[in-house]
């Protein structure tokens, strides 16, 4: 598996379609943070290993990170490192010119992400982290904050609390070694990886990931809000702080910690995307709260992790 590695640097030339957020410790966004954007990807990097039936720690969380007491690592740890375990790859952000990225990647620039190999990097490894970027590029989004509260109400959409960020399009790929679907499951399920019990955290993965781009959810009134009605809000705004569940997220009070809410929409481009859980909601739940905003949404409209997957790896993109 370790045959045929790449020794040069990999770049994807992107397109800005929102502003993207990384911010510093004082949340300005001003500055970009390049380890906000590597934070992002390695997330998603989780959501597609753990949608492939492999196993991610949580790297947030003491209790589940790597490495475990017997000095092991999840396959993600592997490449993006973890304690006593340097990543295998340097981070660069680059402007279109070939100069370091150092302030806010704003609407419209064009910017490089580049991963320039320190130590051998696997054909699996590199075509894990193509897909990641394909996965974020088609369907969902990248950095430390993605949308807040998306708004159709005259001259509120360009509120700084209902701005859009995080979408981007790729304008050039990276020249990455095609790498079969069952090689890479055999690569991710090797039985020299940890085993994580993802517990809390099993739903962020490919296999409950659902997406719909052209088409975005937000408040249209103050007391109509379509993104409201399918996380089960209440829809006025007056009540709107109500409600929370495992799809809306959790606020913090009370002694508890806040929970993110697990659907995302984004007026300008349209694309709403989000997770199930398997449980409580289901696909099917997903698509009759869908509907009940989008009354003439069809199947084929949402684009599900397997079919994604087959995307991401076949080159059949959007």
């Amino acid at each position: 598996m370790e045959g045929g590695t790449t020794t040069g640097p990999i770049a994807y030339r992107l397109k800005a379609l929102t502003d993207l957020w990384t911010g510093d410790r004082n949340g300005d966004p001003n500055r970009l943070i390049t380890t906000g954007l590597l934070g992002s990807i390695r997330w998603w990097f989780e959501v597609l290993v753990r949608g492939l039936g492999g196993n991610a720690c949580d790297p947030s969380n003491p209790q589940v990170r790597c490495p475990d007491r017997q000095d092991r690592r999840c396959v993600v740890c592997e490449l993006f490192g973890c304690t006593s375990w340097a990543r295998r790859f340097r981070f660069d952000v680059l402007d279109a010119d070939g100069h370091a990225q150092q302030d806010q990647i704003k609407q419209g620039n064009t910017f490089q992400l580049v991963f320039t190999p320190l130590r051998p990097v696997c054909p699996e490894g590199w075509a894990l982290l193509n897909a990641t970027i394909l996965l974020i590029a088609d369907y969902a989004a990248i950095g430390g904050k993605t949308v807040y509260k998306p708004s159709d109400e005259s001259n509120r959409q360009n509120a700084a609390h209902h701005r859009d960020y995080g979408i981007v399009s790729i304008e050039q790929a990276a020249d990455v070694e095609p790498v079969g679907l069952e090689r890479l499951q055999q690569y991710i399920r090797d039985q020299r990886w940890r085993h994580v019990d993802h517990g809390d955290f099993a739903w962020a993965s490919l296999v409950n990931f659902w997406s719909v781009n052209g088409r975005h959810l937000a408040r249209q009134s103050a007391n109509g809000s379509t993104f409201n009605m399918v996380i089960g809000r209440p829809e006025p705004k007056k009540r709107s702080s109500n409600g929370d569940s495992w799809l809306a997220g959790q606020r913090a009070g009370g002694g508890q910690d806040p929970e993110s809410k697990k659907v995302f929409s984004f007026r300008t481009p349209a694309r709403t995307f989000g997770f199930t859980n398997g449980d409580g909601v289901g696909l099917e739940a997903m698509k009759t709260k869908l509907r009940s905003a989008w009354h003439d949404l069809d199947d084929a409209d949402i684009r599900t992790g397997d079919a994604i997957l087959k995307a991401l790896l076949g080159g059949a993109r959007p």
